[in-house]
């Protein structure tokens, strides 16, 4: 390989690597697990000789393609370590700044988007707790397809599948995904919703906290075993509104800001020092409260703590 070709796959691939992160964030749910993927990734492709990369006609479809099969690896893996976690496992939540860095344009070329999910939307917590009860299969082939824009028969090359099952199998996802769909509100609706939330929070008004949740709410409360939470998801009004008031009870320096949390409103929950206790994504309906999503467990909210 001649040295300006050498230097514009390198380019090229410096590129790209920003898209199999944001790829494989959709993918794994987590962003440091997504990192490690496409890490390893970079790490084969490095490791062929000189002849084997000269032979590879696109090096960006040949890192997909492996950093989709490190994927699905990890995927399967997570099932048995997720089945030994401690309490509810929830995808690990995104800061503004991150969930801006990996919401790039796609650059996919389905002829189909008649199912396609915006990228932003493909980060919302509601979406990501749903895909979280796909199979790896189902996961990948509705990310690359309804996500990313592949066409069925690229998808079936990068996974090893005819383009048949990967069309049924992104068909089989989109049903699980369709219910929280309808149930998506105008982020101004939802900013409102959280806002109210937040007022009857920090005032430690329980009328009013329980009044701006859904009858059929749910909150789920992510602590890892490292960190004091609720070890099913609270499917009670009552028990949930005295869920965070208990907690404004225990840390009486608590401090609560309204942010965005994987591109939409949420709410940052800080001690007197500024360290990110709990980082906590809501959905609604209307102007009530219909999921709670509160992830607690440290070693999820490094990016919201980085190194003083």
């Amino acid at each position: 390989m001649d040295r300006k070709a050498a230097g514009s796959n390198s380019e090229e691939l410096a590129t790209h690597r920003r898209r199999l992160t944001s790829l494989a964030y959709r993918l794994l749910g987590s962003l440091a697990e997504a990192e490690d993927a496409v890490q390893e990734g970079y790490a084969r492709w490095y490791g062929l000789s000189d002849e084997q990369r000269a032979a590879v006609a696109s090096p960006a479809a040949w890192l997909t393609t492996v950093i989709n099969h490190i994927c699905l690896d990890a995927l399967g893996s997570a099932r048995s370590r997720r089945e030994q976690y401690i309490g509810p496992w929830l995808p690990e939540p995104l800061s503004a700044g991150m969930a801006q860095w990996v919401s790039l344009a796609s650059d996919g070329t389905s002829s189909d988007p008649l199912d396609r999910v915006s990228l932003d939307e493909s980060l919302s917590m509601a979406l990501l707790a749903v895909l979280e009860r796909l199979t790896p299969a189902e996961r990948v082939a509705f990310v690359l397809h309804d996500v990313f824009g592949y066409p069925f028969a690229e998808i079936a090359e990068i996974t090893g599948r005819t383009a048949g099952a990967c069309r049924q199998l992104a068909h089989s996802a989109r049903r699980h995904v369709h219910t929280m769909r309808r149930q998506d509100v105008a982020s101004a609706d939802l900013a409102r919703a959280v806002a109210a939330f937040k007022a009857a929070w920090e005032a430690g008004d329980l009328a009013s906290l329980i009044a701006r949740l859904d009858p059929a709410v749910t909150a789920t409360i992510d602590g890892g075993g490292q960190v004091s939470a609720a070890p099913v998801p609270l499917a009670d009004r009552m028990q949930i509104a005295q869920f965070f008031l208990d907690v404004h009870r225990r840390q009486p320096d608590l401090k609560v800001r309204s942010t965005i949390v994987n591109g939409a409103p949420g709410i940052v929950a800080e001690n007197a020092h500024h360290q990110t206790l709990a980082v906590v994504s809501f959905a609604s309906s209307g102007d009530r409260i219909t999921d709670v999503w509160v992830v607690r467990n440290p070693d999820k909210l490094t990016t919201w703590n980085p190194p003083s």
